[in-house]
C-alpha cells in the first residue's frame, strides 16, 4: 500500500510540475538582497576578472543578449531628494484625500480606533510620533484589508498648563476669566496647528478638517450631557473633604494629575502625646505597673506641619502594644510591641517592657495634644494602621489625610482646615503659625514648638515617595475643600466587570488598570481655574446651596452647543437658567450666582466617547502607559456610569520614548530627539532621514516596553529600508515589460521552485497579517526581513537568475518566474504599506491603498510540492556545505537515494538520470546532476562525499518516511559558456547548445 501511495504522490507532482526547459546553474548562497550576482557583474558593467582576450571578446559579443534588470527605481534616496520625493508622493498619491475616499466606499465592516487627544500645549515630540504612527499603521492595515476606518483625531485643549503658558509672566493679575480664556484658546490653537502639520507630514491618514477639540461648543455640550446623566444617577455630588491640593497652581488635583517623587526628603519626627485618661480596661493594671508615673503615646509622622490639626491617635485593634521604660531617662512610652526593637535602636537606648496589652484594650484612652493647651485627643481603632514603619500608633489629622478623614467620618471628629490655597497656615493655627508656608518655615516652627514643650523625641531625614503636581513639579498637600466629586467607590465593581470583557495588550497592563481602580475611592472633578468647561451649577448667595438639576444642565448644554462655553461668563443668569426653573425659584434670580469652578480635564477627555463615538464602542484605544490612571480610566468610569459598558473593546498600552541609553528625555540633559529634525535633518550631525524612517523606527520597536530612539536606532531603520529598496529594485528591474494580465503563467504550469515560492508567499502573508492584527508591527517587520533574506533573496533569487537573464524573453520558464516575481513584489509592497506608505506608493503610484491587501491564494498551498522542494534544498545545503567558499556552478553533483518516496520526489524534479537543464539542476545551482539509487564505485579520487537524511511528512503524518541520501561532488569537465556563464559548454568559445540553448 505504501508504494502505491508513493507512486500516487509522484504522479500528482508530475502533473503539477513542468519539466525544465532551461537549466539552473548560479552561485553559492550570495549576500542577502544583492542586486545582481557576481557572475553577472561584468556583463552589466563591462568589467570582470582576468580572462583570455578571446573569451572576453565573446562575452562582449553576447552582453546585449542577456536580459539584465532595468528600472528607474533608485537604489537609494537621501537628503533633499528624499524629502522632495516624499512630499511629491503625498501630493500625487492623494494622502490628504485617502481618509475621505475610504469613508465613502460601501463596505460591510468598520474599524474604529478612537484617538486619545494629545495635549495642546507645545510642539510635536517623539512621544506623539510613537503614538500617532502606531495608530496609523493599524488604520492603514485595516483599510487595506477592506474595512471602513473610523478615526477622528482630537486635541485636549483645556487646563492649567495651557493657561499658565498662555499667560506667561503676566499671570492672572487684572485679567477677567474671559480674557484669560481668550489668551489660552489662542495658545492652544497655535499648538494644535503645529502638531497637526507634523502628524500630516508623518503620513498619518485622517480627515484633518474634521477633528475634535475639547473647546468646541458641540463637544462641551456632549460632555455636559454625560455630567447630567451621572449627576441624575447620584454619581456626582458636592462635599467638603480632603483632596490633593497644589499650592503652586492653587487648584485641586485628581490622582491622575500627580507624579510621585521617590527622592522627596521629609523631616520625620517622633513625638509624644501624654496619656491624661488611661484606657478604662487596663487603667488599674497600668497604675499597678507604673505607679503614678505618666505614660506617653509615641507617634511618628513625615508631615510635622499636620500636628496642629491632630484630632486623634489611632491604634490597630488586633495588635499587641507595650508600655516601655527608657533606660536613659525612665520615660514611659506606649509603642506597638512589634516596633519596640526598632524604636530602641532609633533612640539609642534600651527599652524595658513594663506591660503588654492588646490594641482593643486601649479603647477609651485620652491624650493631651502636645502643642495646643487644653486640647484632648482620643485613642481610636483604625484598620489602616500598619507595622511597617513608625511606632504602630498613628497621628491622625482628618483635614490632611484620606484615611484620617475616614476615621473622622466614623467617629464624628472635627475636620478643620488650617491651611489656605497658597499652602500657608491660617489664623486657626494660631498667631505663631499664621501665614507660614506649611512645607517649609511652617514645618520648622512646628518642630520648634514640639521641642519647647518637651514632646519631640527624635527627628530624622526620611527619603520617600511623595506626590507632586505633574505640571509645576512642586509638592502637593492634602487639605479639605468643598469640591465636586464622582463617587468611584460605587462604580468600581461595574468598571472591573466591564474591564474583564476588554482585550488588553499587553495583558500584564490589566493588573495595573485594576489596581488603579481599587485605589480610587472618589474622584475630585472641580478645578479652581478659568480655562475649561464650567461646572453648570448656581449657588444661593446667602446659604451657598447649589442649584443644579437635569433642566438646568440640559439648558446650559444647549447654549454651549450654540455659543460655546464662554457664554457662561457672557450671558446674564436669567438667560442661563431655563424658564421652567425660573418659575420655581423662590425669591429673585439675583439671589443666585454662577459657579466659578471648571471641570477636571480628565473628565473633559474622558467624555470623548460621547462626543465622537456616540452610541458605538471603539474597537481600540491606543495610548501610552501613563493613561492607565488617566484617559483609559476616566473614559471607562464615565462610560460605565452612563451606558453600563466600556467605551472600548480593546486597549493597547505602549511604553514611552526614551533616549538610546534608556533615559527619560530632558532638554537640560540634552538628549531630546526632535521628530522634525529626524525627518528634515538636525543642526548637530543628524541627516535627513525622512518620514518613512521615523515610521520604521516606531514599527520596529517593541512598543510594549520603553522605546529607545537615537542615531543607532534611526540608522538601523534607514538600513532596513535600504535593504528593502534593494529587493524592490531587483523585482522591478526584472519585471520591466511584463504584463501580468496577459503574460502571467498558471501556477500549475510553473517550475516547482516557482510554485514553492508562491507557497512561501502565502505563508508569509498569513504571518504578517496576524502580526498587524495583534498591533505587533515589530513582528511584521521581522517576518518581512526573514522572508526576504532567507526565502526570497538567498533561496529564490539565487536560483532563478539564469532563467531570468538567459532564457528567451517570452519563454514559459521566464514568464513563470516573472509571474512569481510580480506576486512577490505585490505581496511585499502591500505588506509594508501600513509602515512605509511613501515607499509603497513610490513602487505603485496612485493605486496601492485603494486596491486592497495581499492577494494570496489557497491554490498556492501545495502539499507534496513543499516536500519535494524542501527535500531538494536539504540536499542542496549538504552540497554547499561540502564546498565552502567555492563556486557551485563549477561542479557536477551525484545524488544517490535508495528507492522510496524521496527518490520519487527528486525524480519529479529530474526525470533523466543525468541532466544539465532539469529543475533539480536549477535548484542545486550546479553544472550537472546525476540522480541514482547508489553512488558509483568508480568515483574520482578528488570527489567530495557527504550523507544526510530528510524526513518526509505528508497528509498530516499519514505518510512519513525518514529517507537517507548520499552525494558526491566533483569538478565539472565542461567549459564556461560565454553568454550564460554556466559550465555547460563544450569549449570556452562555444555556446551552450541543446534544445534550450543560448542561441
Amino acid at each position: 500500500m505504501l508504494l502505491c501511495r508513493v507512486s500516487a504522490v509522484s504522479q500528482t507532482l508530475a502533473r503539477w510540475g513542468r519539466r525544465s526547459q532551461r537549466g539552473g546553474g548560479g552561485l553559492l548562497l550570495h549576500r542577502a538582497l544583492s542586486f545582481t550576482s557576481s557572475r553577472w557583474q561584468d556583463v552589466s558593467s563591462g568589467e570582470g576578472s582576468a580572462q583570455p582576450a578571446e573569451a572576453a571578446s565573446a562575452q562582449r559579443l553576447y552582453r546585449d543578449t542577456v536580459l539584465l534588470p532595468r528600472t528607474d527605481f533608485p537604489m537609494k534616496l537621501t537628503g533633499q531628494k528624499l524629502l522632495e520625493r516624499e512630499l511629491e508622493i503625498q501630493k500625487e498619491c492623494g494622502f490628504a484625500d485617502l481618509y475621505s475616499w475610504q469613508r465613502e466606499r460601501k463596505v460591510k465592516k468598520e474599524f474604529c480606533l478612537h484617538d486619545g487627544p494629545p495635549y495642546a500645549n507645545g510642539d510635536p515630540h517623539v512621544g506623539h510620533a510613537l503614538n500617532k504612527i502606531l495608530k496609523d499603521i493599524r488604520n492603514r492595515f485595516e483599510m487595506l484589508r477592506g474595512r471602513q476606518v473610523h478615526y477622528i483625531p482630537g486635541w485636549d485643549c483645556h487646563g492649567l498648563p495651557i493657561e499658565l503658558k498662555a499667560l506667561g509672566e503676566m499671570g492672572t493679575s487684572g485679567l477677567s476669566p474671559l480674557q484669560i480664556r481668550q489668551k489660552a484658546r489662542a495658545f492652544a490653537e497655535a499648538a494644535i496647528a503645529r502638531q497637526k502639520a507634523a502628524f500630516q507630514r508623518w503620513g498619518v491618514m485622517a480627515d484633518w478638517d474634521q477633528c475634535y477639540y475639547t473647546y468646541d461648543g458641540a463637544y462641551e455640550a456632549a460632555q455636559l450631557k454625560v455630567f447630567q446623566e451621572m449627576h441624575s444617577k447620584g454619581f456626582i455630588y458636592q462635599d467638603y473633604k480632603p483632596i490633593f491640593w497644589s499650592p503652586s497652581s492653587r487648584t485641586a488635583l485628581a490622582e491622575a494629575e500627580l507624579e510621585y517623587n521617590a527622592d522627596h526628603v521629609s523631616r520625620a519626627i517622633y513625638a509624644t502625646f501624654p496619656l491624661i485618661t488611661l484606657p478604662p480596661k487596663i487603667a488599674s493594671e497600668i497604675l499597678l505597673l507604673t505607679g503614678l508615673e505618666s505614660v506617653s503615646v509615641l507617634v511618628w509622622t513625615t508631615q510635622p506641619w499636620t500636628i496642629p490639626a491632630n484630632q486623634a491617635v489611632c491604634y490597630m485593634p488586633n495588635a499587641q502594644y507595650s508600655v516601655l521604660k527608657r533606660a536613659d531617662n525612665s520615660q514611659l512610652l506606649l509603642v506597638a510591641t512589634e516596633r519596640a526593637a526598632s524604636v530602641a535602636a532609633l533612640l539609642g537606648t534600651e527599652l524595658e517592657s513594663v506591660g503588654t496589652f492588646t490594641g482593643s484594650q486601649l479603647e477609651g484612652g485620652i491624650c493631651k495634644h502636645p502643642t495646643i493647651p487644653d486640647k484632648e485627643v482620643p485613642l481610636l481603632p483604625a484598620n489602616h494602621v500598619t507595622m511597617a514603619k513608625g511606632t504602630g500608633l498613628v497621628h491622625t489629622a482628618p483635614a490632611h489625610g484620606m484615611e484620617d478623614y475616614s476615621v473622622a467620618s466614623q467617629f464624628k471628629l472635627s475636620v478643620e482646615c488650617m491651611v489656605d490655597e497658597d499652602g500657608k497656615f491660617t489664623e486657626l493655627a494660631g498667631p505663631e503659625l499664621q501665614n507660614l508656608s506649611v512645607m517649609t518655615e511652617g514645618t520648622d516652627k512646628v518642630i520648634s514648638m514640639l521641642k519647647d514643650c518637651g514632646a519631640l523625641v527624635k527627628e530624622e531625614q526620611c527619603v520617600h515617595s511623595y506626590p507632586y503636581d505633574w505640571r509645576t513639579k512642586q509638592p502637593v498637600v492634602i487639605r479639605p475643600s468643598k469640591q465636586w466629586f464622582i463617587n468611584t467607590a460605587s462604580l468600581k465593581e461595574k468598571a472591573k466587570d466591564a474591564l474583564q470583557k476588554v482585550r488588553v495588550l499587553p495583558e500584564s497592563a490589566r493588573g495595573s488598570l485594576l489596581a488603579m481602580l481599587d485605589r480610587r475611592t472618589y474622584w475630585c472633578i472641580s478645578r479652581q481655574r478659568s480655562w475649561g468647561v464650567p461646572i453648570p451649577v448656581f449657588y444661593h448667595r446667602e446659604t451657598g446651596d447649589p442649584l443644579i438639576n437635569k433642566h438646568t444642565v440640559s439648558h446650559i448644554a444647549t447654549l454651549f452647543k450654540e455659543k460655546g462655553s464662554d457664554c457662561w461668563w457672557e450671558l446674564p443668569i436669567e438667560t442661563l437658567l431655563p424658564a421652567e426653573v425660573l418659575k420655581k425659584v423662590t425669591g429673585p434670580v439675583t439671589d443666585y450666582v454662577r459657579g466659578v469652578d471648571i471641570l477636571d480635564i480628565w473628565f473633559d477627555s474622558g467624555a470623548s466617547w460621547a462626543a465622537v463615538l456616540e452610541d458605538s464602542r471603539a474597537d481600540a484605544y491606543v495610548e501610552g502607559k501613563d493613561q492607565i490612571g488617566g484617559w483609559f480610566q476616566s473614559s471607562l468610569l464615565t462610560s460605565v456610569a452612563v451606558r453600563n459598558k466600556a467605551p472600548y473593546k480593546s486597549l493597547v498600552v505602549h511604553g514611552f520614548a526614551v533616549s538610546e541609553k534608556g533615559e527619560k528625555m530632558s532638554k537640560s540633559v540634552g538628549n531630546v530627539v526632535d521628530p522634525d529634525a529626524v525627518i528634515n535633518g538636525g543642526k548637530v550631525s543628524m541627516p535627513a532621514y525622512g518620514a518613512d524612517v521615523l515610521r520604521w523606527w516606531v514599527a520596529e520597536s517593541n512598543v510594549f516596553s520603553e522605546v529607545q530612539i537615537g542615531p543607532s536606532a534611526l540608522n538601523s531603520a534607514r538600513d532596513g529600508i535600504g535593504k528593502l529598496r534593494n529587493t524592490l529594485k531587483f523585482l522591478l528591474g526584472n519585471l520591466q515589460g511584463f504584463d501580468p494580465r496577459v503574460q502571467a503563467v498558471d501556477p500549475k504550469e510553473m517550475h516547482y521552485i516557482d510554485q514553492y515560492m508562491l507557497h512561501l508567499l502565502r505563508e508569509y502573508s498569513i504571518k504578517v497579517t496576524d502580526a498587524y492584527s495583534e498591533f505587533d508591527a515589530g513582528r511584521a517587520i521581522r517576518v518581512l526581513q526573514a522572508f526576504i533574506a532567507r526565502d526570497v533573496s538567498s533561496l529564490y533569487f539565487s536560483i532563478i537568475k539564469d532563467r531570468l537573464y538567459c532564457d528567451p524573453k517570452d519563454s514559459l520558464g521566464r514568464r513563470s518566474c516573472q509571474t512569481v516575481l510580480e506576486e512577490v513584489l505585490d505581496g511585499v509592497t502591500r505588506s509594508i504599506a501600513p509602515i512605509l506608505p511613501h515607499l509603497a506608493e513610490e513602487v505603485y503610484l496612485h493605486t496601492l491603498f485603494k486596491s486592497g491587501w495581499i492577494k494570496s491564494s489557497s491554490v498556492w498551498r501545495r502539499p507534496g510540492l513543499e516536500e519535494a522542494v524542501e527535500g531538494a534544498c536539504a540536499i542542496r545545503d549538504s552540497f554547499l556545505s561540502s564546498i565552502p567558499g567555492k563556486n557551485a556552478a563549477q561542479y557536477d553533483l551525484t545524488v544517490a537515494i535508495e528507492p522510496g518516496l524521496l527518490f520519487e520526489l527528486m525524480e519529479s524534479l529530474q526525470e533523466e538520470p543525468s541532466s544539465t537543464t532539469s529543475q533539480l539542476v536549477e535548484l542545486m545551482m550546479v553544472a550537472r546532476v546525476n540522480l541514482t539509487s547508489k553512488l558509483p564505485r568508480d568515483l574520482p579520487s578528488d570527489a567530495l562525499l557527504s550523507h544526510g537524511t530528510f524526513l518526509i511528512n505528508l497528509e498530516g503524518g499519514v505518510i512519513r518516511e525518514d529517507s537517507a541520501y548520499s552525494i558526491a561532488v566533483v569538478p565539472t569537465s565542461a567549459a564556461r559558456c560565454p553568454r550564460c556563464r554556466r559550465y555547460t559548454a563544450e569549449s570556452a568559445d562555444c555556446l551552450f547548445i541543446n534544445k534550450w540553448s543560448c542561441i
